[in-house]
């Protein structure tokens, strides 16, 4: 009898567009052997999720085409099965965990609901019955007071919570396969390790199989024990998990491992894919030394970098509950009494999990939300009571980059029109023709081509998005860029190139960023100064450096602890 549960083998995938067929996935195969975890790697549109919805029989059809191959469950052709036969599996024998647990839940129904609806289906138990299991379920992913928590709605749950929710729902029939798409991207990094350490448990409790899908090889390493690598429809690579890290052999995977930053080293420019290797496809042999050499502290000289921006005892509060009478009996205290100087030209990182209140006060320092209380200092002015007429004056010198790039650009609009509207507003430019020309130069800046000018968002990468809403913040000439996760939910290797980008950008143009994410690797990459905070209040202020090597609060030595080491499991046991 076979060791391998699942077996795709000689899958072919194809997709039915305006501009012909385009073609998915390319004649690949690979195996899951049972009570495994298989981690399938690739960049956006590698196909590893496409590859997944083929074994899910979630494939579109039109316009997708499964033209050539076997995906052979136990023995039985999942691609030959009927939609009857398929419902018998999907849910039941094989489950699946989606990205992005808001857009999967239902949001008209209660959690318990949505949990109790397989068990019903598949299992034939009661109502009740499936509330009390639904309970257990919630109690077993870790979800606090399961028994009050099964009524809540998902917009009532956070981010990670929603994910355990999806988990509960995944495991509810006991599959023997669980195909976990993405599960912890965009999450924080103490959230991300708390799902992966609660899948490997439970995988090891049930004893199922697993198919591990993510763009990052550091998480990979923590809970796969063989390794797919998919480029371009592809798979370029597959091997044990330790071997891939060892000895790999496609310049690609070569470029994933090395990409992601590293708390050990600090280089002077992250490598990307296209350090390995060239578009198509073929290995590059001579070495960016700038990827190699460490990257020197830079001090702070009081001429060159003045104090640019300076919070003083900033807070904002939310009213939570009102009375009777329509007064305020509690509040949420997002940003409680930050003070903090930013230098100019330097790169201040604002660091913390969901709800630490750093986007608060990103959002505050620009007034897009106003304070409770405190002043904000712009180059010795205190813009925290100025005019609205004064106030659009300064954000010609303070943009904000957004962490959603597509919710940030106009669908209607081309990128030509997103960037020219900033200068509109602004006064920037004779006419139409000279702004074209700006906006056409500040494509070319941030490595795009000045003939996509008239694309529409849609037609664009999450990381061509992100460069292009660089370009609009920079379209009007500002001193000061507030990024707001603005690399969180890309790919590794676009990442490294956007974090790349936005250091030349500040050598060019002499920028001062505030830089606000939940990953500590990335913002010691790019920060001179890095601020930690907790629940609204600053726990740590120190230079990066000093940070990452001399941690004092518990809190950051557990931000700390929570990164991906980017080290096999096998590995490790061998180190210790």
């Amino acid at each position: 009898m076979s060791e391998n549960l699942l077996s795709v083998k000689n899958l072919s995938i194809d997709f039915k567009t305006d501009d012909g067929l385009v073609k998915a996935v390319k004649n690949i195969s690979f195996d899951i052997p049972k009570g495994k975890t298989v981690g399938l790697v690739g960049e956006s549109g590698s196909g590893k999720s496409v590859s997944s919805l083929a074994v899910m029989g979630l494939i579109p059809s039109p316009p997708g085409i499964i033209s050539s191959g076997e995906i052979l469950y136990q023995g039985t052709d999942l691609l030959k099965c009927n939609e009857k036969q398929m419902r018998e599996v999907r849910g039941n024998e094989i489950s699946m965990i989606f990205q992005e647990p808001m857009t999967s839940l239902n949001p008209v129904f209660t959690v318990g609901d949505q949990i109790s609806e397989s068990l019903i289906l598949h299992q034939g138990l009661s109502k009740k019955e499936a509330l009390d299991r639904s309970i257990e379920l919630l109690q077993q992913v870790g979800i606090p007071d399961p028994m009050t928590r099964v009524m809540s709605y998902p917009h009532e749950m956070s981010g990670g919570q929603r994910q355990r929710v999806m988990i509960a729902m995944a495991i509810a029939c006991r599959p023997q396969l669980l195909i976990a798409d993405e599960p912890t991207t965009a999450l924080d990094v103490t959230i991300q390790k708390q799902i992966l350490e609660l899948l490997h448990d439970l995988q090891s409790q049930y004893g199922m199989s697993m198919l591990f899908i993510t763009h990052d090889l550091g998480v990979i390493a923590d809970i796969a024990d063989e390794v797919v690598v998919m480029y371009r429809g592809d798979i370029v690579e597959k091997n044990k998990t330790e071997a891939i890290f060892t000895q790999s052999n496609h310049p690609y995977t070569k470029g994933l491992i090395a990409c992601r930053p590293s708390l050990d080293k600090n280089p002077e420019r992250l490598a990307t894919v296209s350090d390995f290797m060239t578009e198509d496809g073929k290995e590059i042999t001579v070495e960016n030394p700038a990827i190699k050499r460490e990257k020197a502290e830079r001090p702070i000289s009081e001429t060159e970098n003045p104090v640019i921006l300076e919070v003083k005892n900033i807070k904002k509060h939310f009213p939570l509950k009102k009375g009777v009478l329509g007064n305020t009996k509690s509040w949420v205290k997002a940003v409680d009494d930050v003070s903090f100087k930013v230098r100019k030209g330097r790169t201040m990182g604002l660091v913390g999990e969901s709800g630490c209140g750093k986007t608060t006060l990103g959002r505050t320092i620009l007034r897009l939300i106003e304070p409770t209380a405190g002043s904000i200092f712009y180059k010795g002015q205190d813009i925290t009571n100025i005019s609205k007429s004064e106030l659009r004056e300064l954000r010609k010198n303070i943009q904000i980059i957004f962490q959603d790039p597509y919710a940030s650009l106009n669908p209607r609009m081309t990128i030509g029109a997103a960037i020219m509207e900033p200068m509109i507003i602004h006064g920037i430019g004779a006419n139409k023709k000279e702004r074209m020309e700006i906006a056409g130069d500040l494509l070319d800046k941030v490595d795009l081509n000045r003939n996509m000018i008239n694309r529409y968002p849609h037609e664009f990468s999450g990381g061509q998005r992100q460069r292009i809403c660089i370009a609009r913040a920079l379209a009007v000439k500002p001193e000061f860029i507030v990024c707001d996760e603005s690399v969180s939910a890309l790919d590794v290797s676009v990442q490294s190139q956007i974090l790349n980008l936005l250091n030349d950008l500040q050598e060019e143009f002499d920028l001062t960023y505030i830089f606000i994410s939940h990953d500590l690797a990335v913002v010691k990459f790019i920060s001179d100064e890095l601020i930690v905070m907790n629940k609204g209040v600053i726990v740590e202020e120190a230079t990066a450096l000093e940070i990452y090597k001399n941690p004092k609060d518990d809190y950051t030595k557990k931000l700390l602890s929570a990164i991906p080491k980017g080290i096999p499991k096998t590995l490790l046991d061998k180190q210790n």
